[in-house]
């Protein structure tokens, strides 16, 4: 099944096409006899099986030796091959930045590192706007020239509040959510529109300490090690497909307000790598988990 993810009457000249389908002799010969005759170069190519269910996963950058190609055209020609195996696929012009849209609470070192590598540009994403629960992280946002929308929520407005943020997403056109320490639970429903592109990061090394309050968790337990975890949002909270994961030496001396102030670095690093990874089209679900062709 094709996921239409540009509009197919652009002109692109860079391409990324990844797919995943049952592992059968001959599928990277056709991908890349079809985009040869097609006029393409192979750019980068990374391939993986997993060999307990027998699929295959692939990402390819290809690059037109006859100038920008019609995506619809590319597309119909693909589609051929897409048949004969099986394949679950996207096809993207290499040159769109995903739009997204950035949820905070009340904690902003994800998101300042998150705009400050857009702004650096060294994020290849555009950020149509930042919504919060909270008025705290304004006048960061605005500082970097873009929209801050506040949605308060309570327990008798959550419904409302979640349709403000399904509302912004449609309005700007944005391609993905991220949860940049947005520390509200998403109600199923939510859950269900954003699937497959909502990131979140949780502060501990999952599937260890879920829920609130992890690295006091951690703390308890007397653990050597503390982690941040960047997963896809699921309505089973903190059982999303993993991303990204990192982890930090801690010691018996260390308190819980430490460990705090030490996870807040693992948490801005891991969810910067999966919004990247995310958006340059790197990861390919594998039923609960993800394949990461990381660079």
């Amino acid at each position: 099944m094709a996921s239409i993810s540009s509009n197919d009457d652009t002109m692109a000249e860079q391409l990324i096409l990844k797919f995943s389908c049952q592992d059968q002799p001959g599928i990277v010969a056709s991908v890349a006899s079809l985009f040869s005759l097609q006029g393409f170069n192979i750019r980068e190519s990374s391939q993986f099986e997993d060999i307990h269910t027998r699929q295959f996963f692939m990402r390819t950058v290809l690059e037109s030796v006859e100038g920008p190609k019609k995506m619809a055209d590319i597309k119909s020609a693909f589609s051929a091959v897409a048949k004969r195996y099986g394949m679950n696929w996207e096809i993207y012009d290499g040159a769109y930045k995903p739009r997204m849209v950035i949820a905070v609470s009340q904690w902003g070192h994800c998101l300042n590192a998150l705009l400050n590598s857009w702004k650096q540009g060294s994020l290849p994403v555009e950020i149509t706007g930042v919504i919060s629960n909270h008025r705290d992280m304004q006048s960061l946002v605005e500082w970097y020239g873009l929209p801050y929308h506040y949605a308060p929520v309570t327990k008798d407005n959550k419904a409302e509040q979640e349709k403000q943020i399904l509302q912004l997403i449609e309005d700007t056109k944005a391609d993905f959510l991220v949860l940049a320490r947005y520390m509200q639970i998403l109600s199923d429903d939510l859950c269900k529109h954003v699937a497959g592109r909502a990131i979140n990061i949780h502060h501990s090394f999952l599937p260890g300490f879920k829920g609130a309050k992890p690295y006091h968790q951690a703390y308890d337990r007397g653990v050597k090690l503390i982690g941040a975890t960047a997963h896809y949002v699921t309505a089973e909270l903190d059982e999303g497909p993993i991303i990204e994961q990192a982890v930090e030496r801690v010691s018996h001396s260390q308190t819980p307000e430490q460990l705090v102030e030490l996870g807040r670095d693992i948490e801005a690093v891991v969810l910067q790598r999966a919004v990247r990874w995310h958006a340059e089209h790197r990861v390919l679900l594998n039923g609960s988990k993800t394949v990461v062709f990381s660079p």
